[in-house]
């Protein structure tokens, strides 16, 4: 079955992460034009650069006027949007809650919460001028199956999740709005909550332990997943929020 996006328009945020780098090249490789938005400017460029039809633009998905000027310059550069991923989050370092400070909180809030909402809020118009379109949200299995020392970032996904639900409710049915729930991938998201390169083997072993596939999730497992959500095949999935875990929500 071959997932189409020729003359669509994809907007992702965190798009040079590896989540975010991974969807915005299968879009790409369906044929979309592809709008790599990140904080990380070098990074977004050095992406688009490589893609067929790109621009990188550089947004920090929790200021509302950068989100306005995301969606606004998409339009201007290629004439409408039709799918935004809201794919930017970060964890916090592994602790437990009491330990955590207010300003990793609020930064919480702001890059995994703030973020989806204006970009669902500036993209939903957007979507309907083009006749319709779609949102995928990047949330996590956290938000369904909590981990501890993770509980904020745990709690902000499963806001994505709500936020999901709530708002393909409202939207339906010109715009669909979806979400992903993938499992840890051993991506950028490592070093931010452990502090190191790479998932180290014993918590790897214990965490992989509860995966029924018995791996990480790669960032194209997710990419994939993004892009099927996004596309005319699954048009009758609003308010899907997809475990992309390998099965660990089943336990």
């Amino acid at each position: 079955m071959e997932l189409s996006f020729e003359n669509k328009v994809v907007v992702v945020t965190g798009a040079a992460g590896g989540f975010g780098s991974a969807t915005a090249r299968a879009f790409a490789e369906a044929g979309a034009h592809v709008v790599v938005s990140d904080i990380n400017t070098a990074g977004a460029r050095q992406l688009a650069a490589t893609l067929p039809s790109a621009i990188a633009l550089t947004t920090d998905v929790t200021d509302e006027d950068a989100v306005r000027d995301l969606v606004t310059d998409a339009e201007a550069q290629f004439g409408g949007i039709d799918v935004m991923v809201n794919n930017a989050g970060v964890p916090h370092r592994a602790a437990p809650l009491v330990d955590l400070d207010v300003d990793t909180v609020d930064r919480q809030l702001a890059v995994n919460v703030r973020s989806v909402f204006l970009g669902c809020k500036y993209a939903v118009p957007a979507l309907r001028r083009r006749g319709g379109g779609v949102i995928v949200n990047v949330a996590s299995i956290a938000g369904k199956r909590p981990r501890p020392g993770l509980s904020v970032y745990n709690a902000t996904k499963g806001a994505v999740i709500t936020l999901t639900r709530g708002l393909a409710g409202e939207v339906g049915p010109d715009v669909r709005v979806n979400a992903v729930n993938p499992v840890i991938s051993e991506t950028g998201f490592v070093k931010s909550f452990s502090g190191a390169d790479r998932l180290p083997d014993d918590l790897r072993t214990t965490w992989v332990a509860g995966i029924p596939m018995g791996r990480t999730a790669t960032a194209e497992d997710v990419a994939h997943s993004i892009r099927f959500l996004a596309s005319d095949q699954a048009g009758f999935l609003t308010g899907v929020c997809l475990d992309v875990d390998g099965g660990r929500s089943i336990h």
